[in-house]
């Protein structure tokens, strides 16, 4: 019941988002025409590959980052915040709808652990506004590092320990701890830290089946995403081409992807969980090391009129 009251949520989040971003993008349909073919086909490739890698729980905003500078799509740095919350949140929408679907987990730790990362997003502007961004990023960039060598230790592969990950919900004070760290890394979110990984390393760490953890995450973040990236269609805050081509394509990513996590074998799938979140660590706490402007979200230092133009 509360599985199918969930799933409702995220189908009416699809509807709404779809047509507050159609209507958007049908009044201002100029923009998309001064936008290049070669563009729009980097947008569409950049789409598909960074929400095949969320799929798997590599997760996408900074890979998108990435990718806009490598490929030199031009898109002024002040858009950026708003077109990946824009771009995204259909492809995590379609996420959330599949692998509640296909993946058993208890309907209260979904619930609760969606909720708490909502709230915490919610108050989380106020919280980082009043913190040191640079400790944050070191803070989690240890603890990552800390809980991927505890799932690496106890990984049956290596037989060290016997630990066996099957439960698909939590009770008692580990449910409350899931919550508590949900309501955190929602908190985190707001400073740019993503859900996936510390959210993964955290339900594998109290003893959930690695797959679970998918629902949760991805239910998290789309019910932000869209919530976000309304906000920032209303204020125009974002690039209208990269959120049409890379929400597209990215759906495309999505359902590519979708088969070979609901069959892959969880001892493999868990090994390749461990090097993102060891990726993850490593990035984050790199970050946390550099100068603050390698941490603007920087494209292009000649930002020239035909970048303008786009929006």
């Amino acid at each position: 019941m509360i599985i199918n009251i969930l799933k409702g949520l995220y189908y009416a989040y699809f509807a709404v988002y779809t047509g507050f971003l159609g209507r958007d993008l049908a009044k201002n349909k100029e923009d998309l025409k001064r936008v290049s073919r070669n563009d729009k086909a980097k947008e569409s490739f950049i789409g598909f590959l960074a929400n095949f890698g969320d799929t798997i729980g590599i997760g996408s905003f900074g890979n998108i980052v990435a990718l806009f500078g490598a490929m030199k799509v031009k898109i002024h740095d002040r858009l950026i915040p708003g077109t990946l919350n824009a771009s995204c949140s259909l492809p995590t929408l379609l996420e959330a709808i599949l692998f509640t679907s296909a993946i058993p987990v208890d309907p209260l730790t979904l619930v609760t652990m969606i909720a708490s990362a909502t709230i915490g997003s919610y108050i989380g502007a106020g919280i980082i506004a009043k913190m040191d961004e640079k400790k944050v990023q070191f803070v989690m960039g240890v603890a990552l590092f800390i809980a991927a060598t505890v799932m690496l230790i106890t990984h049956p592969y290596l037989g060290l320990f016997e630990m066996e990950n099957t439960a698909i919900g939590l009770s008692g004070w580990k449910l409350i701890v899931a919550i508590i760290g949900n309501f955190i890394l929602g908190v985190l979110m707001c400073a740019g830290v993503g859900l996936y990984a510390p959210c993964m390393a955290m339900v594998s760490i109290l003893g959930m089946n690695i797959k679970s953890a998918f629902p949760i995450m991805m239910g998290s973040c789309a019910i932000l995403m869209p919530t976000a990236g309304i906000r920032f269609i209303k204020e125009e805050a974002y690039d209208r081409s990269a959120a049409l081509y890379i929400n597209l394509f990215g759906l495309l990513g999505v359902l590519g992807a979708y088969l070979g996590v609901k069959n892959a074998n969880i001892d493999a799938l868990k090994i390749l969980i461990i090097l993102v979140i060891y990726y993850t660590a490593i990035n984050m706490i790199r970050k946390s090391k550099s100068p603050r402007e390698e941490d603007s979200f920087i494209i292009d230092p000649e930002i020239t009129e035909e970048v303008y133009n786009r929006n």
